[in-house]
Formats: structure tokens, C-alpha cells, sequence
């Protein structure tokens, strides 16, 4: 049975990606968790996938970095069966800021939608959107990406958010959620991936805990850096042998 999950679909933030070695990441916990707490989930699989046209558009523009960007992926908390909750998220970055918006269907609803346009019984403001994003791209599943993930928010400030991402794995091929959360390693052993979720400036507390670390944002996408690490690899590789 997959895992509940708080029923928050809207989200407006800015998020800030770290990538952590395992020592930064041992010594930083014992103190974020002097200031917040770790939430009700604990330690969760989440499952994600990936949307995009037949030439890769929407991730070759997000990897150019523009002012706008877009994308859609289907997400689950667990490996669901066809009658478990999935959300459907539309995902918007414009000048820094992430815009979130979801909704919740179950996996067979979601594939019928996403394959078909077929709206699910519960319909949603958010579909319309999603229907709009598709006749511009047609997008199609390209991709699978799963981790373990824990959650922290701020004790002071419920909005404040970090998350902890270990064991970020990928796969090209057998592209539905409901079968299983396997796939090939996307970091170097060790490695974490660390969001900080703010709805506005970063605690000062905060900032300096990162600077005693000589903890530092880094640019990272879970998608780039599959397309850019592999799939792009494997695409030429592919050109080249039908080439000859």
C-alpha cells in the first residue's frame, strides 16, 4: 500500500539545491535539527516520472537556463497499484521562483489522462492547465528518477522546508510507476542531495550554518543530469550504429 502524503497541491517558493558529501551532510543534520523537526513521513521512496517531446525541448531549454521554464511529471510516494493516489505536477520556474501545482488521481486515472486526455471524475482547474501544456508540447514519458527522501520543516516556521535525497536512481525503460522503484545509481556513492524550501529570504541562522560548512548552492536537475550524463550518450551511440 503506498504512503500518505500531506494534501498540499499548491506551492509558490524558491528552492535551493546543495549536493552534499557524506561528511557535509553527517555534520550538518545535528544542526538543522536544532531548529526544525523532521516530518510525521520519515524516511519515504518517491517515485517520479519524467515528461517530455520527442527531441527532449523541455530539458534542452531548462539546461539553457532561461527566465521561464516548464515541466510536467507524474509522482508517487511508493510503487502504487492502479487504484493508489499519484499526483499529476505542473511544475514553473519564472525569475527564481517555483511555482507547484497538482492534482491527486489514482495511477489508472492518471495513465488514462496522460495517454489519452480523458479527464478523471474529479475534475480539476489544474487539468485545464496540463491540457494547455500538452497541446503546445505532446509530451510523453521519457524518463524514471527514485530516492529516498526526509522531510524537515522549520520549527518556527512551518513554510521553511529542507529535504534530504539519497540513493537518486534512474531508468530509461518499463516507464510506469506500478513497476517498482528500481533502477541505475545517478550520484556517486554517498552523495546527498540537499532542497532548501523558502518562501522568501533564507534564516540567518541558516546561512551560517551552510558558511561554517563551506556548504554552497550547486546547480543540479535530476533530469539534466540524466539527459546530460546519459541520454545524450546513449542517443549518439544509437545514431552512430544505425549509421553503419
Amino acid at each position: 500500500m503506498i504512503q500518505s502524503v500531506k494534501p498540499q497541491n499548491t506551492f509558490k517558493r524558491y528552492e535551493k539545491k546543495y549536493l552534499l558529501s557524506r561528511e557535509q551532510y553527517d555534520r550538518l543534520l545535528p544542526l538543522l535539527q536544532t531548529k526544525m523537526t523532521q516530518d510525521d513521513y520519515g524516511m519515504h521512496t518517491i517515485c517520479n516520472l519524467y515528461f517530455d517531446t520527442p527531441q527532449y525541448d523541455l530539458i534542452r531549454t531548462s539546461i539553457e537556463k532561461p527566465v521561464y521554464k516548464e515541466k510536467l511529471r507524474l509522482r508517487s510516494y511508493g510503487v502504487p497499484g492502479a487504484d493508489d493516489k499519484v499526483f499529476i505536477e505542473l511544475k514553473k520556474k519564472y525569475k527564481g521562483v517555483v511555482y507547484k501545482r497538482r492534482v491527486s488521481v489514482s495511477l489508472r486515472e492518471a495513465a488514462d489522462y496522460l495517454e489519452t486526455g480523458k479527464h478523471p471524475a474529479a475534475d480539476s482547474h489544474v487539468l485545464n492547465e496540463i491540457d494547455w501544456f500538452q497541446s503546445m508540447y505532446h509530451t510523453t514519458p521519457k524518463i524514471f528518477i527514485a530516492y529516498e527522501r526526509c522531510a524537515y520543516y522549520g520549527d518556527e516556521d512551518l513554510n521553511l522546508r529542507v529535504t534530504f535525497d539519497q540513493g537518486i536512481r534512474f531508468r530509461e525503460t518499463k516507464l510506469d510507476l506500478s513497476f517498482g522503484d528500481w533502477g541505475r545509481p545517478l550520484l556517486e556513492s554517498g552523495q546527498v542531495l540537499m532542497e532548501i524550501k523558502i518562501p522568501g529570504a533564507m534564516p540567518l541562522w541558516m546561512s551560517r550554518m551552510l558558511s561554517e560548512l563551506k556548504i554552497y548552492p550547486a546547480s543540479f536537475s535530476k533530469y539534466g543530469v540524466c539527459y546530460k550524463d546519459y541520454l545524450i550518450d546513449e542517443m549518439l551511440t544509437k545514431c552512430i550504429r544505425e549509421a553503419v
